[in-house]
């Protein structure tokens, strides 16, 4: 197997670097959408009683920013409330072949849960893949509708084991505290 050169190497950087600097890479409109998120939002969830144990509420905070060029949104998420403490941070995308928004949610007791984002007017759907509760995995919906002023968000979540049937998980709301800097 042949090696590349130093000189043969220092050659494609530079070439690769003049085609990125006449192309530059912008965020498309799609990752506007995500936008809504970005601030410091207060919540309070509703946490229903059921198969997977008692109700009751729950208080957390939800920090959230466009990140690596706006090409990415970071949620950071933090609780206390019948469950103890809780923390947990997303990061979410934009997919232009299946346009949806892939993200991870990435918890601290080492769970990773993976799904999309679709977004309607002020209705943002995120469903997903497995959520680890008490060691069963289950199939999640949750539902955000925003206020038309967008500073004010209603949630439903639910589970399912099958994704046919849907049980109530919990009922939250979001008040944001800090607007999202003006984009030009």
């Amino acid at each position: 197997m042949k090696r590349m050169s130093p000189r043969a190497g220092l050659l494609v950087l530079v070439i690769t670097g003049a085609i990125w600097a006449q192309t530059p890479l912008k965020p498309g409109p799609e990752l506007q959408k995500l936008h809504v998120w970005v601030g410091h939002w207060t919540v309070e969830l509703d946490l229903r009683a059921g198969p997977l144990g008692p109700g009751g509420k729950i208080a957390a905070e939800y920090d959230g920013e466009m990140i690596l060029g706006s090409f990415f949104f970071e949620g950071r998420w933090k609780e206390k409330g019948i469950l103890g403490e809780y923390r947990a941070f997303e990061i979410v995308g934009y997919d232009t072949v299946n346009r949806n928004y892939p993200f991870n949610w990435y918890q601290d007791n080492g769970t990773i849960t993976s799904g999309a984002l679709t977004i309607t007017g002020n209705t943002q759907i995120w469903e997903g893949g497995k959520y680890i509760l008490g060691g069963t995995p289950y199939l999640f919906k949750d539902t955000f509708t925003f206020s038309p002023d967008l500073m004010f968000v209603t949630e439903k979540a639910e589970i399912s084991v099958d994704g046919r049937t849907w049980v109530p998980f919990w009922d939250g709301k979001y008040t944001k505290a800090t607007p999202a800097p003006k984009t030009k």
